[in-house]
């Protein structure tokens, strides 16, 4: 199972970072084709060094910081603090899988009985 989620991880990163590469590439048709270099067409992601030395990185327009981050990240701490869909899910887990394991108990005993 965790073989078959990494697998999809890695998937889908290599298709998101395919589909970048993808929008670059028709960018740069786009620009080719015009015949000249239009301020207004941006990259799919472009990373650019400012004069204090720090990389600013921006993906299809929006621009990405390291404060964008770690509020996401504290967002999702405060988000899994309390999920009443995944404590449901849970114990229905648990109930499913006792309740096989009762009915494979059961089962195991007339076969062998």
């Amino acid at each position: 199972m965790v073989k078959f989620f990494l697998k999809c991880i890695v998937l889908c990163s290599v298709l998101l970072f395919g589909v970048l590469i993808g929008m670059q590439q028709a960018n740069q048709g786009m620009i080719k084709m015009k015949g000249y270099n239009d301020p207004d067409f941006q990259g799919a992601f472009q990373i650019d060094s400012n004069e204090t030395g720090d990389v600013e990185a921006s993906i299809l327009g929006n621009e990405v910081t390291s404060q964008d981050l770690q509020k996401k990240q504290e967002q999702l701490e405060q988000i899994e603090a309390f999920n009443i869909f995944s404590q449901l899910g849970k114990q229905f887990a648990n109930i499913v899988s006792s309740g096989v394991s009762s009915l494979l108990k059961i089962v195991t005993e007339l076969m062998d009985g």
